[in-house]
């Protein structure tokens, strides 16, 4: 037989057909399917991500400088100025006031031109604030200058968690944790180093005020850059474009995406996206109707309460104490500097958990302790104070990530955002005012520091109703 012939084939034992089709259609189904033709975006590019990251960062880190760093000095700030101490509660109030009332104000804002774009104007309109306030002259132009800085700072607040959910919905309490870390940090910088600085620009208290613009004005550059971009966001289709006319799940700049660790991830970016479709074209929901998002607001006001007393006040009671100047200011910064590691950290636990009852508690134990040290031996152990407040002041990144988990789509995370903060800050308007008030008629921070102990009560009580294993969606 010539070596060139080919035999001829031979059939399979049916057994044998019958695998090698199990085989091929196993394969068939490892091989990646086909791409459908259309303007969808397989995602955005690495260098993109990580500027959003960088942004996020340097966004967080001037979210506080403006407030702490005129606490270290509202006493040169009252003499300056000729104020009061009733109308230096009003100055701390101004924070959370015009967190209520901008803060509405900013998914309206971003579905019109964008969150990079809102971000971008909040950095500049921070910048802006810081560098006008300290010189105007009068006590009505500082206030009006200081609402600009937190108009911008409102804004912001609003949509950090927005940002992160639409970004990185396959981790956000990893996201959560940096940027709230980095607001940590910015609190304590502005807190320790403010009074230091001033003396080094010739112990004047405007320039120790005004340098902070600085911070804001480089925050501005990366955000420039996600302005003029118009990457969608994962999961979204090329044609949808974050902005104006882009529906429910674009303008708020998020995507849909469980909390890290909280539960089954969302599945893939393009998931994501479909859901938030779906939520586009779904009724809107009428969140005062649900439970757990009046919580997230009630337990949101109590902390941002306790925090602007302690960003606003802390200073003064330890200054009364006879601690000296630069130390309170210390003092505050060590508060403030305990929500750098701890931010970081219990996002990541709370996502893993499926009900944050317990960690509500924990925080709101260590207030207590702290205000009843700061009762009883303000000075003698004022550090421990400080670090037991510092623990306590944790409870803000504890309430942005369970806005992150309360709701199943980005369109949700919006407005439970929205709502919790803009109704939080709102409730948190009369408590640095009371203090104030307190405070002059009393002669002595008795009664101010009972009242904040007292708050840490009904605190807690939100907390754990917000933190139960639920999303808005299921009680609306």
């Amino acid at each position: 037989m010539p070596h060139d012939e080919t035999p001829a084939p031979t059939q399979a034992p049916p057994q044998t057909q019958t695998l090698n089709r199990s085989s091929a259609g196993s394969s068939a189904a490892r091989l990646p399917a086909p791409r459908l033709p259309g303007p969808v975006d397989a995602g955005p590019a690495p260098w993109l991500l990580r500027l959003i990251a960088v942004g996020l960062v340097l966004a967080a880190l001037n979210l506080r400088p403006a407030i702490t760093s005129l606490g270290a000095l509202l006493e040169e700030v009252r003499e300056g100025l000729h104020m009061s101490g009733s109308v230096a509660g009003v100055l701390t109030s101004v924070p959370p006031l015009c967190f209520a009332v901008f803060g509405v104000m900013a998914p309206r804002l971003a579905r019109r031109f964008g969150a990079g774009t809102v971000v971008c104007a909040g950095m500049a309109a921070i910048a802006a604030g810081l560098v006008i306030r300290p010189y105007v002259g009068s006590t009505a132009g500082f206030l009006a200058a200081s609402a600009l800085a937190l108009m911008g700072i409102a804004v912001s607040n609003i949509l950090m968690p927005v940002i992160v959910k639409r970004w990185f919905p396959d981790r956000v309490g990893t996201m959560t944790g940096l940027y709230s870390m980095a607001l940590a940090l910015g609190t304590a910088l502005a807190a320790a180093v403010t009074v230091p600085l001033t003396g080094a620009l010739g112990g004047n208290w405007q320039s120790g005020l005004a340098v902070w613009a600085v911070l804001a004005a480089l925050a501005v550059l990366p955000w420039i850059v996600l302005v003029r971009d118009r990457t969608p966001a994962p999961g979204q289709p090329a044609a949808t474009r974050p902005g104006r006319g882009s529906g429910a799940a674009s303008a708020s700049g998020a995507a849909s995406g469980s909390a890290e660790g909280s539960g089954p991830a969302s599945g893939s970016a393009s998931a994501s996206g479909a859901a938030d479709a779906r939520s586009a074209e779904a009724p809107a929901l009428r969140i005062t109707r649900s439970r757990t998002a009046w919580g997230l607001a009630c337990f949101f006001g109590l902390q941002a309460t306790a925090a602007y007393i302690t960003m606003g006040w802390m200073p003064q009671i330890f200054r009364d104490a006879g601690v000296p100047a630069g130390t309170a200011g210390v003092l505050l910064a060590v508060t403030m500097a305990m929500g750098v590691p701890l931010a970081f950290v219990i996002p990541r636990v709370a996502g893993r958990l499926r009900q944050q009852g317990p960690i509500v508690v924990v925080l709101g134990l260590c207030g207590l302790i702290g205000y009843t040290g700061l009762y009883l031996a303000p000075a003698a152990g004022a550090w421990a104070w400080a670090l037991l407040l510092g623990v306590a002041n944790c409870a803000f990144p504890l309430a942005l990530t369970m806005i992150g988990m309360r709701s199943r789509t980005g369109a949700g995370v919006v407005r439970l955002s929205a709502f919790a903060q803009s109704t939080g800050y709102l409730l948190s308007i009369p408590g640095p005012l009371l203090v104030g008030v307190l405070y002059q008629h009393s002669g002595g921070w008795g009664l101010p520091i009972a009242l904040m102990a007292g708050l840490m009560i009904p605190q807690m009580v939100a907390g754990v109703l917000a933190g139960r294993d639920r999303t808005i969606e299921d009680e609306c």
